[in-house]
């Protein structure tokens, strides 16, 4: 399981980066393209879409990092078994609000798929929308690999 989570982390990163250079670099095209009074109509939607891709990807993997969401000052406040029981907590939640953001991210991507960009009309909006469920279900992986652990270590008894 750490294996392919570590995979699948080190994809999304990938991923993630590289819709961060095409993100960069269309902006250089359209900032080039006005100042030199060109009209290039797709910048705009590239920019827009390649960054919703990018934010959505980082923000999976900063749930696998823990660094999205969670209770800090009250984790280092607690110890022990109770520091444990707030982590198991923590992925119970992120599991049940993105199972959520999962469902609803599948049917946004069924009500929108044939949607058609104004400036390229021969893509489809669907897979921009994909992101999300993408994003949900790598974040439930995540935080499953998270509970097991956690859970691991209650039963154990060796908690920090």
């Amino acid at each position: 399981m750490n294996r392919f989570v570590r995979l699948l982390e080190k994809t999304q990163i990938f991923v993630g980066v590289a819709f961060l250079c095409v993100f960069i670099v269309t902006i250089l095209i359209q900032i080039t393209t006005r100042h030199l009074e060109i009209a290039v109509i797709w910048t705009e939607e590239v920019a827009t879409h390649s960054f919703i891709w990018s934010v959505f990807m980082g923000a999976a993997v900063m749930v696998n990092r823990r660094e999205h969401f969670s209770f800090d000052y009250l984790t280092k406040k607690l110890k022990g078994r109770k520091q444990a029981t707030l982590n198991i907590i923590i992925d119970i939640t992120l599991i049940a609000f993105n199972v959520l953001i999962f469902n609803y991210g599948i049917k946004v991507v069924e009500q929108f798929w044939n949607y058609n960009w104004v400036s390229m009309p021969d893509l489809k909006m669907g897979y921009v929308w994909i992101a999300i469920p993408i994003m949900a279900g790598t974040m439930i992986i995540y935080s499953l690999s998270h509970l097991v652990k956690h859970v691991q270590v209650l039963r154990s008894g060796e908690v920090q």
